[in-house]
């Protein structure tokens, strides 16, 4: 059964929804729309978090939107580590099954969808601007938190592919965490990271992609703990990024204002 909170500040609303598993019947359904031959494990398709503004723009993270961006055609792991995996993999049972040749970490550059009617959307493009991660370290109250899984899978015992939403809201704005963490046992660590922050009193919102890896290998020398994610990102190598700016759609500023902390 789905259960939603709403969170409401200045303009701004925040649902968040949580449901269970999908079902066979379900998962079987989507697999064959996105043209995967194997979903995760676990498919929260339910699971949705929402922002919105009263001008009727947003963004929303849901596991749908986020597989639909796997790549169904090409093992992109086989390829990239392909002398590890041909020594440490190449008995597994697992991979035998895999009849077509699929991403089946499940590895996403998902960074949410933008929500809206027609031209009221939120507008993208670069930036040079950056999200001060200090400032945001500053203690300060939280009046809301959510942390929502989006979908997951053990790889059959070889690792854990995990994609799951984090949200919290201040009184000088909010922040959100969207990460993507893959460890292939013996193998390789990856983590994409999407953040998102939006300082109260401006008409946009930051967004940073980041993704970045590491061999197993690589981590155990340097005595590092493999399954914890935030011990791990600062230890691996950074082999992509975008920063973006998601600023209001025109004339929003004027009918309600930039105000959005929380009262």
């Amino acid at each position: 059964m789905k259960k939603s909170d709403v969170f409401s500040f200045g303009p701004w609303k925040i649902t968040s929804t949580k449901g269970a598993i999908l079902k066979a019947n379900d998962a079987e359904r989507i697999s064959t729309e996105l043209e995967l031959p194997s979903l995760p494990e676990m498919v929260f398709g339910d699971n949705v978090l929402q922002i919105d503004h009263a001008a009727g723009f947003g963004i929303q993270f849901n596991a749908l939107d986020a597989l639909k961006l796997v790549d169904n055609q090409h093992d992109l792991m086989k390829v990239a580590v392909a002398e590890e995996w041909q020594s440490k993999r190449q008995d597994s049972e697992y991979i035998k099954e895999v009849i077509k040749p699929f991403d089946w970490t499940f590895t996403t550059d998902y960074k949410g969808t933008l929500t809206g009617k027609e031209e009221i959307v939120l507008q993208v493009e670069s930036t040079k601007e950056r999200i001060d991660l200090e400032q945001l370290k500053v203690k300060e109250k939280i009046y809301f938190y959510e942390d929502i899984i989006l979908y997951e899978d053990e790889l059959a015992d070889n690792g854990i592919a995990k994609l799951n939403v984090k949200m919290r809201v201040m009184q000088g704005g909010f922040f959100l965490l969207l990460r993507y963490f893959l460890r292939v046992d013996g193998v390789l660590v990856r983590i994409n990271d999407t953040r998102i922050y939006h300082k109260a009193g401006t008409s946009y919102m930051l967004r940073e992609y980041s993704s970045k890896e590491r061999k197993v290998e690589d981590l155990l020398e340097l005595k590092i703990p493999i399954t914890d994610p935030t011990q791990l990102a600062e230890h691996l190598f950074l082999r992509y990024e975008t920063f973006e700016k998601l600023s209001f759609p025109d004339g929003i500023d004027a009918l309600f204002g930039v105000e959005s902390s929380v009262s």
